[in-house]
């Protein structure tokens, strides 16, 4: 799988892409290639904390929506020259704990991170799928 054939500042379900071409094109690519596997979670909450952990966020993350964007966008693009991010998002719930207005403010996050490092001419590519 080749990354230029995918919109470089993007998020967007997953569809026919594997996670392992996924994973391998950002690592041919150079890029950062982040996980999240939230198969056990079932709330804003539990999917705030799988991907606070999954992405080695520091200890102080607030576990909000803000706090998100900003570990996603501030606080990596202080870190230094960034060579593009290709995310993975598995397995969000689809229950009355996390339901669909709770999905997409979620995903505006990475939308938001996708617009912030376009700004940059970095790539940002999101992918994600539900339970």
């Amino acid at each position: 799988m080749e990354l230029q054939t995918v919109r470089p500042n993007i998020v967007q379900a997953i569809r026919a892409y594997r996670v392992d071409d996924l994973m391998e094109a950002a690592a041919s690519a150079g890029q950062h290639f982040l996980y999240a596997s939230l198969t056990q979670a079932q709330s804003k909450q539990d999917v705030l904390e799988a991907i606070a952990a999954a992405f080695l966020f520091p200890p102080h993350f607030g576990k909000n929506l803000d706090a998100l964007y900003d570990c996603m966008t501030d606080l990596v693009h202080k870190a230094g020259p960034q060579p593009g991010f290709v995310v993975v998002l598995e397995q969000l719930p689809d229950n009355p704990r996390f339901d669909r207005e709770a999905r997409e403010q979620l995903l505006d996050v990475f939308r938001d991170a996708a617009d912030f490092w376009a700004e940059r001419r970095i790539p940002f590519r999101c992918f994600y799928s539900f339970q």
